[in-house]
């Protein structure tokens, strides 16, 4: 076992030396005790044996002497080994310490000093001659306390005696410190792991005045650059301590103030009073007035040496102040030359603004009268389409009664071809009816969510017999995609694009093709018919406009011109590919809605109540010959007809006693009596609801939706015979 220590070496030898005195003591009185039992036994042989035995022990114990005493030799050489190492690394450590430029001090868990290095007592002289006493850190900072050796200790020793014990109770990181010979040191305290404190203390007054050169040279690269910034300022500049001493100015406040560039005679801010109301004549004394406590700028507007000036003050917390002198003659010039130029721009202001208004009267005049022959042409045009289809459903009423006669071929000829004259007509006024409604704005779209596949169902119906007729192959997919339109004129549209494809296609297909694009859904009406040039692709979508070989097929040219102002409404673009040639492709473009779970197909006729087959049909209109003309044709179809001007007309009254199957009502009568009003007069008078139907040459929306929740079945005028029969069947009434 190695014994480093001195004192537990020392005592290891001292109990090794007790031992082998109390092992002698043991020995003697074993030979003293053989001795005297020799004497008194007095046998030789007994004698003999204890001397044997006392012999074997002696050398026993003797042996256990000797490897004790060899033992403890062994200790002794280690411990004088252990020794000299510890006094070499105390030597090591001591001069490794005092190699040290920074002070070094050790402190035990006590707080009491081990040892420091002489950095230290150069830091600390005070501590010279107590450090080998072990003193106690709390002693050493009140010597530097009482002594005055820190700044701090000068000015609060018990203040900063219990900081200074504070700081070296946390012993954590590093403080500086000030000393009154005017060195700066670093402190750096650490914990050990037995508790003790290890100091650190590094002068850094080096680094200290390096930090204060370098700042002092950062401030004068302020001033200097605080000072350059002044100079560029077109305002006077000066600024005033506490003490009210000029501290600095620029070349501007030379300038305002006329002084001289080697220095202004104004170094306090009496002096610079006194030259501005002496010698610059300023009229605003208290533009220049002292104020302390800092707080807003003072804006004061003055006059100097017959210029105008803004005077500036601003007081800074520090109790100083700064004044700014801003000229502004030329602004405030300039301001009167703008005033001038304002009043002059005023009065031509006013001048033009009264030629202005009396031309825009004369243009609200224009625009009233436009607008008021505008409304006289809807209203024509409304009147006159009464007019025109009265006449025309009595004469396509009197056609179609002889139709059904039987004539000579000759006869039957020329009843046909009235017939295709009397469509064209039709065809033509509906047209015509359509775009006046659209320009003068009485058609206003209705937007909902549509099934496209039930409208192109629709298409398909109706434009099959017509393709087949021509020889033409028509195809219309099957699509689940929902759009957003208005439901009439989205179905006017694609109407215009099959008709006109059928028309003009002489041989080969029609195609829809419906195709998703991103948010959209594209409908394309495709033919294979000639195509149409490039410098006429504009000009189709005029009114009665032809072009190519289509003036000789005939069709009236408003259909596109009827697609593009219903397009333009809804919002929804179209497209034209084509090529002489290589047919035609129209296209819309329509924004695609998710799925609606059901809705009604566009259109529908409410389902009528039902009535017997056969039997009386009461007509009531005011135009006798409509009325003549619809008698012809109903007496034609084996029905008893009866007809009447007004709902309590004589013959009207005797009709109902007869239990009429079935009531036909022109919905615009006389005395203002509509269709609907006379269909509930006849009911109410007849006792029961008798089916009715309404035919009318108004095609507005409202009398179609007014009808339609009356349950009234509506047949625009003209009234075709062949939509007139079939109704009546549906109804059972033929």
């Amino acid at each position: 076992m190695a014994l480093t220590d001195p004192e537990t070496r020392d005592t290891e030898t001292a109990r090794l030396r007790a031992r082998i005195a109390q092992l002698e003591k043991i020995n003697a009185a074993l030979m003293d005790r053989v001795e005297r039992s020799t004497d008194m036994q007095g046998g030789a042989f007994s004698m003999f044996e204890t001397a044997i035995s006392l012999d074997a022990m002696v050398r026993d114990r003797t042996g256990a002497l000797e490897v004790a005493l060899e033992r403890l030799n062994t200790v002794n050489a280690q411990l004088a080994a252990a020794h000299g190492d510890a006094t070499a690394a105390r030597v090591m450590l001591r001069d490794a310490i005092e190699s040290l430029s920074d002070g070094f001090a050790l402190f035990d868990a006590e707080d009491r000093m081990v040892l420091c290095n002489r950095a230290y007592l150069k830091i600390f002289p005070n501590f010279e001659g107590v450090q080998g006493d072990a003193p106690e850190f709390a002693e050493l900072a009140s010597r530097l306390a009482q002594t005055g050796a820190t700044m701090g200790s000068r000015m609060a020793p018990e203040r900063w005696l219990k900081d200074r014990m504070a700081q070296h109770q946390r012993a954590q990181g590093a403080h500086v410190q000030a000393l009154a010979d005017g060195r700066w040191i670093q402190i750096n305290e650490l914990r050990t792991t037995e508790g003790g404190t290890v100091g650190i203390y590094t002068d850094i007054t080096t680094v200290k005045a390096e930090d204060a050169r370098q700042r002092a040279r950062e401030l004068a690269e302020r001033n200097l650059a605080l000072q350059a910034t002044l100079d560029t300022l077109s305002e006077g500049v000066c600024l005033f301590d506490a003490q009210r001493q000029l501290q600095a100015w620029n070349e501007g406040m030379l300038t305002v103030l006329a002084l001289a560039e080697d220095g202004p005679p104004i170094d306090t801010h009496d002096a610079l009073s006194r030259w501005c109301t002496g010698e610059c004549g300023l009229d605003r004394v208290e533009a220049l007035d002292w104020r302390e406590g800092g707080g807003a700028r003072v804006v004061a507007n003055c006059t100097m040496r017959g210029r105008y000036f803004t005077v500036r003050s601003v007081s800074l917390k520090n109790g100083g102040m700064v004044f700014t002198f801003d000229d502004v003659t030329d602004h405030i010039q300039f301001e009167r030359s703008l005033t001038e130029t304002a009043e002059t721009l005023e009065r031509r202001v006013t001048e033009r603004t009264a030629e202005l208004v009396e031309v825009n009267r004369q243009l609200v005049e224009a625009k009233n009268e436009a607008e008021t022959a505008n409304r006289s042409k809807t209203s024509f045009i409304a009147a006159a389409s009464h007019d025109l289809l009265q006449p025309l459903n009595a004469a396509r009423l009197f056609v179609s009664a002889m139709d059904g006669q039987a004539m000579a071929e000759r006869p039957r000829s020329l009843v046909h071809q009235a017939s295709t004259a009397l469509d064209s007509v039709e065809d033509l006024l509906e047209a015509l009816f359509e775009i006046s409604r659209l320009d003068a704005g009485a058609i206003q779209p209705e937007f909902a969510d549509l099934s496209l596949g039930a409208i192109l169902s629709a298409l398909r119906v109706e434009f099959a017999p017509l393709a087949s007729a021509g020889g033409l192959a028509f195809t219309v997919p099957h699509t689940g995609l929902w759009v957003r339109s208005d439901a009439r004129l989205l179905r006017r549209v694609l109407q215009n694009f099959v008709s006109n494809a059928i028309r003009y296609t002489e041989q080969g297909s029609v195609t829809v093709e419906v195709v998703e694009q991103g948010a959209d859904v594209v409908v394309t009406v495709r033919d294979t018919g000639p195509g149409i040039a490039e410098v006429d692709r504009d000009e189709i979508f005029e009114e009665f406009r032809r072009v190519g070989k289509t003036q000789k097929i005939p069709g009236k040219g408003l259909g596109l011109a009827i697609v593009r102002r219903v397009t333009t409404m809804l919002g929804h673009g179209i497209e034209l590919d084509t090529a002489p040639g290589a047919g035609a492709a129209f296209s819309i473009r329509l924004p695609r809605v998710d799925p609606v779970a059901s809705l009604e197909e566009p259109g529908a006729m409410p389902a009528a109540p039902r009535a017997g087959a056969g039997g009386l049909v009461l007509v009531i209109d005011n135009d006798p010959g409509i009325l003549a003309g619809m008698e012809a044709l109903l007496e034609n179809w084996g029905l008893d007809v009866v007809t009447a001007n007004d709902p309590s007309d004589a013959a009207a009254l005797a009709a109902l006693e007869q239990g009429p199957a079935m009531l036909i009502v022109d919905y615009h009568l006389d005395d203002r009596l509509t269709g609907d009003r006379a269909v509930a007069m006849l009911r109410e008078k007849a006792g029961r609801m008798i089916p009715a139907m309404v035919i009318t040459a108004d095609r507005g929306p409202e009398t179609k939706a007014q009808l339609a929740e009356l349950a009234l079945p509506l047949l625009n005028k003209p009234v075709k015979p062949a939509q007139l029969r079939a109704l009546l069947r549906q109804m059972d009434v033929l």
